[in-house]
């Protein structure tokens, strides 16, 4: 049976990923905790309409660029804080009030990379079928590559992971990330899945 510390980080992981960001900023736990959940690089299309396979629905995100970073919009809109434009990079850093934060990309906050890396296991779940996160790599960290939105790049291959800002690539090394995939929807997890996958790290 997990431990009511471990449910607690478990269910902070699945919350809106500010709340988790929080939890890893500025909770200090008494000892290493065992496990998150996180959506890594931020999305760059809307739901269940992905941008790299309809020229819809690339315009649509690149239209929503107009407004996305704007103060008003990233303050009020929980779903702008996730928006990372591969394309324009620097407008994404300098006006992203919590993503470009969260991942490091205008400094470090050491405080973030300390509590981030006292975790036991690091658990990231890919979701194949996704319909709402998109690019659905950046369930593993990945993202777009710098410059366009078609062609992805894993987690190893992004300035994150190979500056170690975030601690990642020392983790990993340490044996601390865990890369899983399941078929379905977004954060559609059957039980049998659950118990046998996820659960053995909440033990």
């Amino acid at each position: 049976m997990a431990s009511p510390s471990c449910l607690w980080i478990f269910s902070v992981a699945l919350l809106p990923w500010s709340c988790a960001a929080w939890a890893l900023g500025h909770v200090a736990g008494p000892g290493p905790l065992p496990l998150v959940i996180w959506h890594g690089m931020g999305v760059f299309g809307l739901p269940r309409c992905p941008g790299e396979s309809s020229h819809l629905c690339d315009w649509i995100r690149k239209t929503l660029n107009a407004g996305a970073y704007s103060k008003a919009v990233q303050e009020r809109l929980v779903q702008a804080e996730y928006w990372h434009d591969p394309i324009k990079e620097d407008m994404y850093r300098n006006h992203s009030i919590f993503l470009a934060d969260i991942n490091q990309e205008r400094g470090v906050n050491e405080s973030y990379k300390k509590n981030l890396m006292a975790l036991k296991k690091f658990v990231m779940v890919k979701f194949l079928n996704d319909s709402v996160v998109d690019p659905v790599d950046s369930e593993w960290f990945g993202f777009y590559r710098s410059g366009q939105a078609k062609e992805t790049v894993p987690l190893q291959e992004t300035a994150l992971y190979t500056q170690d800002r975030l601690g990642l690539k020392e983790m990993d090394k340490a044996g601390k990330l865990v890369f899983l995939a399941t078929e379905g929807d977004h954060l559609q997890l059957s039980q049998e899945w659950f118990y046998a996958h996820i659960l053995p790290f909440l033990e």
